[in-house]
């Protein structure tokens, strides 16, 4: 593995409500200079979890995305808060976004998404034995709840409003470990 870059200087170049661009100068190994910039996350990180009920259905939601202006497909998840543990922070969105919690949970793969431009780092985690509890969310309208057989993944990978990267990732590492199992 080759020697990471020297970060020579850094700064921030745009700052926003959500999000902060920074520069940062980098010197090669080889003496090669470049200047980059990456979306810099603020927080403890990010949790998606992918629910599994005991009749073996995916649990997922539905919900308004700004960014590609409809309503998409995908796996409950959010922002840890601070001082919170992955299986805390998995468990509150579960019962905030689902009106679950779960007694098993599993943390299956800590992901990037354009690890080049962003810092964010997203754990996955597998959450089963589920039982209803609900907390009050953030989110401005009520999420549709949507249950979805294991054994009919390849129709969710087909659903036209299941587009999320993160999502479709998620599920190929949950349907790994169900064939391991």
């Amino acid at each position: 593995m080759p020697e990471k870059p020297q970060i020579k200087a850094r700064k921030q170049v745009a700052r926003t409500r959500l999000f902060c661009v920074e520069e940062l100068e980098l010197e090669f190994s080889n003496g090669e200079k470049r200047i980059y910039e990456r979306m810099v996350s603020g927080g403890s990180g990010a949790v998606m979890i992918v629910p599994v009920t005991e009749r073996n259905e995916l649990v997922l939601i539905r919900e308004y995305s700004a960014g590609t202006d409809d309503y998409q497909l995908a796996f409950p998840k959010g922002l840890m808060d601070d001082g919170e543990s992955v299986f805390e922070a998995a468990n509150r969105e579960l019962k905030e976004e689902i009106g679950f919690g779960a007694r098993q949970l599993q943390q299956l793969k800590s992901m990037t998404l354009a690890p080049g431009y962003f810092t964010h780092k997203m754990n996955l985690v597998l959450a089963q034995s589920l039982y209803p509890e609900k907390l009050e969310g953030d989110e401005p309208e009520p999420l549709e709840v949507v249950y979805w057989p294991i054994s009919k993944i390849d129709g969710l990978i087909e659903q036209a409003d299941f587009t999320e990267a993160r999502s479709i990732a998620a599920l190929l590492m949950v349907e790994r470990y169900f064939k391991k199992g």
